[in-house]
C-alpha cells in the first residue's frame, strides 16, 4: 500500500504553498467544481494538496506529521536555514537512513529522510 493523496488546510495557503516549494513541490493552483481555490502538486503518483481551513476550522491541525523521502537532503536542509522553516532536529543518522524534522508555518513537523 502507497499513500496517494495527503490533504492539508491552512488560513495561509500562498505562504504555504511558497514553503513547500522550499522542499521541492510544484504547485498549481485550481478548483474542482463548486470546491475552494487550492493548490496541488502531483509527483510519482501522489497528490498533496493545500487547501483553505473550512468555515467550521479556526486554525490548522499542528499536530499532523509526516514524512517525504527527498534527494540529496545535506542540500535542502542547508538551503532552508534563513527561511520560514524551522529545523526542529539536524540531520542524524538512524536505522531508517539519514533524517532531519522541519516545521512548518502552522506547527505541523515533517520527517526528510534522504533517497
Amino acid at each position: 500500500m502507497n499513500i496517494n493523496l495527503l490533504v492539508i488546510r491552512t488560513n495561509t495557503p500562498k505562504l504555504l504553498k511558497e514553503q513547500y516549494e522550499k522542499i521541492g513541490f510544484e504547485f498549481d493552483y485550481h478548483k474542482h467544481g463548486k470546491g475552494p481555490y487550492h493548490y496541488a502538486a502531483q509527483q510519482n503518483g501522489f497528490v498533496f494538496e493545500i487547501y483553505p481551513l473550512t468555515k467550521s476550522m479556526t486554525k490548522a491541525d499542528e499536530n499532523l506529521r509526516f514524512g517525504f523521502d527527498i534527494a540529496n537532503l545535506n542540500l535542502v536542509i542547508d538551503s532552508l536555514k534563513n527561511t520560514n522553516w524551522i529545523i526542529k532536529s539536524a540531520i542524524k543518522e538512524t536505522e531508517w537512513g539519514k533524517i532531519a524534522v522541519i516545521q512548518d508555518l502552522d506547527g505541523r513537523k515533517i520527517e526528510l529522510k534522504n533517497k
